[in-house]
């Protein structure tokens, strides 16, 4: 019988072939994904070693100028109220609103024909109590009647008389007339309105000076002073800043507001008009050439100083404060970095990345 044998391969042949395709993409795939961790590990180490971003603000020279805020309207310095002095119904106006009127100028006129019905009474009764007076004289030359008829008809005559004379007084009141030479500045009130007495109907005063009637908190007061600069802005001009200057302070404050009046002249070419509301920054105190930093980088008399990106807790000691910017005396430099605003949550020698921005007022 035959016997068919299958050749086997020599075992050292085998072991000597080439590596299969398959290994050696496997082998590439363990080195891309080793690589790709490596670059992440990587990235995420000079993520956190670079540290937070923080807003910094070179400290720099300017003028420090310490403020006082207050809030007030702009009005004439010479300028008057008319209002009535009875209640009535307005039946005549000028309609002189913007016109020049000289003291004692007729602006309206209230009905008035109830009280001038009273003194037409009050005249007949006049009359009539002339004529009694008339006869008790003749009587009593006569000597048909008695001093006591004659002088009580002279004490009703007299009487009436005085009606008269404070009937005609009151006449006047159902008039409003220009108090004083001037522009009329507002009108206010139209005709068959019915007004109270201290209805303010007109405004009447002199265009110019202008002043800022306004209000400062009693705890600011004791440093505002007559001169000081005043830096006035206002809704109508946008961030535009004009000049002013502390003119009068009222001696007696405001027991219920707890605020003293304080009067801010204007210059005449002032482009404020009567009657718009201000905010005025009154300058109470100002020094030149001052180290300066926002307002918001100090904390507990302590500044973040940023050098080499990395944070350094500096205190500071300080001068005149503004609003917007504080003067530095000791304890930062011209030209360094300082965070903010300051970042309470950053401790001292932290790594940051800091984002330069100009110092500036608000």
């Amino acid at each position: 019988m035959n016997m068919r044998v299958t050749p086997v391969a020599n075992v050292r042949d085998v072991e000597n072939e080439p590596p299969s395709q398959n290994n050696a993409g496997s082998r590439w795939r363990s080195l891309s994904v080793a690589l790709a961790v490596a670059i992440a590990v990587a990235a995420a180490a000079w993520w956190m070693l670079r540290g937070p971003a923080v807003t910094a603000t070179r400290v720099v020279r300017g003028t420090a100028a310490e403020i006082v805020y207050a809030t007030g309207a702009v009005e004439p310095e010479t300028w008057s109220r008319s209002t009535p002095l009875v209640r009535g119904r307005i039946v005549e106006r000028c309609r002189c609103e913007g016109k020049t009127v000289k003291a004692g100028d007729l602006l309206a006129r209230l009905d008035d024909k109830e009280a001038q019905a009273t003194l037409n009474d009050l005249r007949a009764l006049e009359a009539f109590q002339k004529r009694e007076f008339d006869r008790q004289t003749q009587l009593l030359a006569r000597g048909v009647a008695t001093s006591q008829s004659y002088q009580k008809a002279e004490s009703d005559l007299a009487r009436i008389q005085a009606q008269i004379a404070a009937q005609i007084q009151r006449l006047d009141y159902f008039k409003l007339v220009a108090p004083m030479d001037g522009t009329v500045l507002k009108e206010d009130g139209e005709v068959g309105d019915m007004v109270d007495p201290g209805t303010i109907l007109y405004r009447i005063g002199n265009a110019l000076p202008l002043w800022v009637v306004a209000e400062v908190n009693e705890e600011d007061i004791p440093r505002v002073q007559v001169g000081q600069k005043a830096l006035l802005r206002t809704d109508a001009f946008g961030g535009r800043v004009l000049p002013g200057f502390v003119k009068q302070i009222t001696p007696a404050g405001d027991p219920v507001s707890k605020t003293f009046r304080v009067r801010i002249g204007l210059p005449d070419d002032t482009p404020l008009r009567v009657g718009m509301s201000v905010e005025a920054n009154i300058v109470s105190r100002e020094k030149a050439d001052a180290l300066l930093v926002p307002a918001n980088a100090v904390v507990n008399n302590s500044v973040l100083v940023i050098e080499n990106r990395r944070t350094h807790r500096r205190n500071v000691e300080l001068g005149i404060r503004g609003a917007g910017l504080v003067e530095v005396v000791r304890g930062a430099g011209e030209g360094e970095l300082v965070a903010s605003p300051a970042m309470t949550n950053i401790k001292d020698g932290s790594r940051v990345r800091p984002l330069p921005t100009e110092a500036t007022a608000p």
